[in-house]
């Protein structure tokens, strides 16, 4: 892994976000196939989909309240 995925994990951890949110960005990030499609939800795919680009963008809107 490198020093970007550390980071950001890092930050979603320190932020609150949902951890369907953070297991999908991670599974993305790394190239790993998705789950099943039983165990999939929303915040798992759009994890997911933002770990595939990269992307933090979108972390605000997972944040748990």
């Amino acid at each position: 892994m490198n020093q970007t995925y550390y980071d950001a994990v890092t930050k979603m951890e320190q932020m609150g976000v949902d951890d369907e949110y953070v297991q999908g960005w991670q599974s993305g990030f790394v190239g790993n196939p998705k789950r099943e499609e039983q165990r999939l939800t929303e915040a798992y795919e759009a994890g997911y989909a933002d770990g595939e680009e990269k992307s933090l963008d979108n972390l605000e809107q997972w944040v748990q309240k």
